[in-house]
């Protein structure tokens, strides 16, 4: 990837949209320009989880005045993410794709835990350096991030699917504000909490719990405004807070300082999720920080710009854990990506990322060998798709699971996952791969031509190497019926030399 001066970062939270533009000095990021709009996409989620018209509407309209403001900007210097809503909204796939046309960029959307781990390095990155272990909390619109971590390593990770959008909307509808409304929504926050508590409350687990993202930080003025506390979030303080929001009612007769009228509808059910949270883990003092995921975000890209891709070293530990052989998965690697670049050289549609998805593939599409090696390329797949795998977003994962599970065997199996998912000409590249490397060893290759049109594959391979190597023919030949079940054609002009052979000694 080649190295920016500027980065962005959009943020599309449950809550708000956010677009922070940086600059980048050595291994600093500069804030130039941030945007901010409260979109309640949360809000628009009804009760089939289908986002409704006109939180869409905004959602677009929103997005199109940022891609106004990262109007040439290259692709690689701009990341955008989509959080819990877009996680669980039935159609997010189809918003999704109008939504990137109004934006102008790509948008993944990352689970929780990756959610949280960018949280984290936003906020570090915003703290002065310590060497206590930190507990750091986000609120945002429709999840909790709760994060423990030394320095810049987070080391516990928890994403629960509380935020102050849908506890606001489901506990204080249209505003109103009750005693046991409040309680309600304060135990079910409590409930949401148990299964972490033990791992996450204080005393040895942390020594100091930060607070992160729009929600807390407005909280904590709040509070300080008041003269409920000195500027840190305490429950006696959250109690006061609460007794003044019971006391009014309703959100249009609150008359306390410092509630921003953009804020408001959602206050109620962040200030009990945040009780919650410093009761049920015994926080006695939360400071707030102004580091939030869209600084994460951008630190994270330009670990990717400086060749520093977390995604690396998630596949690195992969390999380690899984007791991935090396160098296999490098000869793997090397040829796929030489015969990815032979099937592309006259393409104009082939995409800049899917060498790094062929790379991956190639290191991780063996991890299922250690559940079992018969179908270990179904458990491959299996474990790429569904475990935490810092660094990458939910569509990247999809697609390195995908290649790695079309890497061998039934292609009919697998095809209408792949066709469509993934650019078949990856796929051609991983499996010719594999094939030729079924020794594992260090075997001198012939020279290997490829090319790709249409539906059409063409392999030119030397016939006398193939006449002497009869195990790769064999194969090769499975390969040519396996693509020709699905609709395409591979034609190795070097088989039908040797098939032809027995024909003419029998002419003679």
């Amino acid at each position: 990837m080649a190295e920016y001066s500027t980065l962005a970062a959009i943020d599309l939270g449950s809550n708000s949209f956010h677009c922070q533009v940086a600059r980048i000095v050595d291994d600093q990021i500069y804030p130039l320009d941030s945007l901010r709009e409260p979109i309640r996409l949360g809000g628009g989620l009804d009760e089939n989880k289908l986002l409704d018209a006109a939180s869409q509407e905004r959602a677009l309209a929103c997005l199109q005045r940022f891609g106004e403001r990262l109007r040439g900007f290259d692709r690689r210097a701009v990341r955008a993410v989509g959080t819990n809503t877009l996680r669980v909204a039935k159609n997010a796939r189809a918003f999704l794709r109008v939504a990137q046309a109004a934006l102008g960029f790509p948008i993944e959307v990352i689970a929780g835990r990756e959610e949280a781990r960018l949280i984290y390095i936003g906020v570090e990155h915003s703290l002065p350096p310590t060497k206590e272990r930190r507990l750091v909390v986000d609120i945002g619109g429709g999840s909790t991030e709760l994060i423990i971590g030394s320095g810049l390593k987070p080391q516990k990770l928890a994403s629960l699917y509380m935020g102050c959008v849908s506890y606001s909307r489901q506990y204080f509808p249209d505003g109103r504000i009750t005693k046991g409304a409040m309680k309600e929504a304060e135990l079910a926050a409590r409930n949401e909490l148990q299964p972490i508590v033990s791992g996450f409350s204080a005393g040895r687990q942390w020594q100091q719990a930060i607070g992160s993202a729009g929600t807390i930080r407005a909280l904590a003025e709040i509070l300080q405004i008041n003269a409920y506390g000195d500027g840190a979030i305490t429950l006696p303080g959250l109690e006061k807070l609460r007794a003044a929001m019971i006391k009014a009612g309703s959100l249009e007769r609150m008359q306390l300082a410092g509630i921003r009228p953009d804020r408001a509808p959602v206050l109620p059910g962040g200030l009990a999720i945040l009780s919650a949270v410093l009761s049920e883990l015994g926080i006695e003092e939360m400071t707030p920080a102004s580091g939030a995921m869209r600084e994460g975000l951008l630190y994270d890209l330009l670990g990717r710009v400086h060749r520093r891709d977390m995604r690396d070293v998630t596949v690195a530990q992969f390999m380690q854990r899984y007791h991935v052989d090396a160098l296999q998965a490098r000869r793997v690697g090397t040829l796929a990506l030489s015969l990815y670049r032979k099937l592309t050289a006259d393409a104009k549609d082939a995409d800049e990322l899917d060498p790094m998805y062929i790379a991956w593939a190639a290191k991780l599409h063996e991890i299922g060998i250690s559940v079992a090696y018969s179908g270990y390329h179904k458990h491959s797949a299996y474990i790429i798709e569904n475990a935490d795998i810092p660094g990458f977003s939910r569509d990247e994962q999809m697609q390195v699971a995908l290649l790695v599970l079309a890497h061998r065997r039934s292609l009919r199996k697998v095809g209408s996952r792949i066709e469509g998912a993934v650019d078949m000409r990856s796929v051609m590249a991983l499996r010719l791969a594999v094939l030729f490397y079924r020794s594992r060893a260090d075997i001198p290759l012939p020279a290997v031509q490829a090319r790709y049109q249409g539906a059409r594959f063409r392999l030119v391979v030397d016939a006398e190497w193939l006449a002497r190597n009869p195990l790769t023919a064999t194969a090769l030949r499975e390969e040519i019926r396996e693509w020709d079940k699905i609709g395409f054609e591979l034609k190795v002009p070097g088989l039908e030399e040797i098939d032809a052979q027995p024909e003419a000694a029998a002419a003679v």
